[in-house]
């Protein structure tokens, strides 16, 4: 079986689309006609004509639709999910069946699976996921089968935690997670924190470092709607750490150690109070499009103990609608005796991007330290 790369990186915006372009719809084209005994499948042809003007998720909606009516054959009365499945699983002897294309063929699975409405074709629908999911993945089309039944897709889910392939340990706990980009919510897993968190546990020591990576920002995505169970899980594993658990909490806990959330900042040993921070000293009152902020700060243990301080800094970015929208960025971790100051220098860069447009105007600067927060400085942005 051909095996995708270890790790899926989200392309940029630039290129995305392309990866359900015509020459990925032919190719899909081909195995499924092998599969199915040389059968074509017009509609799947003429979707490839009407990609063009739609972005990668609409693409995989439109040639997911087109399967299906190749599927239907013309008859109207919709595919059935063995059929489809039957097909599918024939294509997986091939090489050739692997890529982006595996995610409109998913998809097509699941809608089949649960117009189907029988509790064994949604258990197979699953099974199924997980044997395409080293191909490309399964992450997008496992969502409407936890939207349908969450309880017993995490039940059937709680099994590939012990999968020996590691893709399909990974779809375990990236398929569930509640912020996953690209994919639809799942509004119970929001709704009950606790639902998925057994998965992490299972998985984080894990021994494949991709898995890890997921269950670090499944924990990371849990953080924003339910801190206090997620400071409680890393407290946990840290009270009974495996070689790589300190990385995996550090990661999962980035989010709330930004918002100076006081239990993620005991669990990664950082010190509250007796912390001060000086006004940042910048080198410049006005930034030229593009451009660059130098800036310096003082840090001080103020207590009589030694302390592990998480530095940050906060750049107040002025938007379109002439508000002040914080962003914050890592700085340093220090780690001051009882009295000492440290000294510390940064310079952040100014540049358009499609991720943030930056608007002429007042500006502000602060930096943290375990959550105490300097002084504001000021500077103006221009184009």
């Amino acid at each position: 079986m051909t095996k995708r790369c270890l790790e899926i990186r989200r392309p940029s915006m630039g290129v995305m689309n392309d990866l359900l372009g015509p020459p990925a719809v032919a190719g899909l084209r081909g195995v499924l006609a092998r599969a199915a005994g040389q059968r074509d499948w017009p509609a799947l042809a003429a979707a490839a004509e009407r990609l063009e003007p739609l972005a990668l998720r609409a693409r995989a909606d439109l040639l997911a639709g087109a399967l299906l009516s190749d599927l239907d054959g013309g008859r109207g009365h919709g595919a059935g999910y063995e059929r489809a499945d039957a097909i599918f699983r024939v294509a997986l002897q091939d090489p050739e069946f692997s890529g982006w294309p595996i995610w409109p063929v998913s998809e097509a699975a699941v809608t089949l699976a649960l117009q189907d409405g029988r509790p064994g074709s949604f258990d197979d629908a699953l099974a199924l996921l997980a044997e395409l999911t080293p191909r490309l993945t399964g992450e997008f089309a496992i969502r409407r089968l936890l939207i349908e039944d969450l309880d017993r897709a995490l039940a059937i889910i709680a099994d590939w935690t012990r999968h020996p392939d590691g893709h399909v340990r990974r779809l375990a706990s990236e398929g569930t997670r509640p912020y996953l980009p690209w994919a639809v919510r799942v509004p119970e897993i929001i709704a009950r924190p606790g639902a998925t968190l057994p998965l992490l546990d299972a998985l984080r020591r894990d021994e494949s470092e991709y898995v890890r990576r997921s269950v670090a920002n499944h924990l990371n995505d849990v953080a924003r709607h339910a801190p206090d169970e997620v400071v409680a899980a890393a407290g946990r594993w840290s009270a009974d750490p495996g070689e790589h658990t300190a990385w995996v909490v550090r990661h999962g806990l980035r989010t709330l150690v930004k918002k100076a959330h006081p239990g993620a900042l005991a669990v990664l040993g950082f010190t509250s109070g007796g912390v001060s921070v000086s006004v940042p000293e910048l080198d410049r009152g006005t930034v030229h499009l593009p451009g660059e902020l130098g800036f310096g700060v003082v840090v001080t243990n103020d207590s009589g103990e030694p302390a592990r301080v998480a530095i940050d800094y906060v750049v107040h970015y002025l938007k379109a609608n002439g508000l002040l929208a914080p962003k914050v960025f890592k700085l340093a971790v220090a780690e001051l005796a009882a009295g000492e100051s440290r000294q510390l220098r940064k310079t952040h860069a100014f540049r358009q991007m499609t991720t943030r447009v930056h608007y002429p105007g007042r500006h502000q600067l602060q930096v943290q330290a375990n959550g105490t927060l300097s002084a504001k400085a000021e500077f103006d942005v221009v184009s």
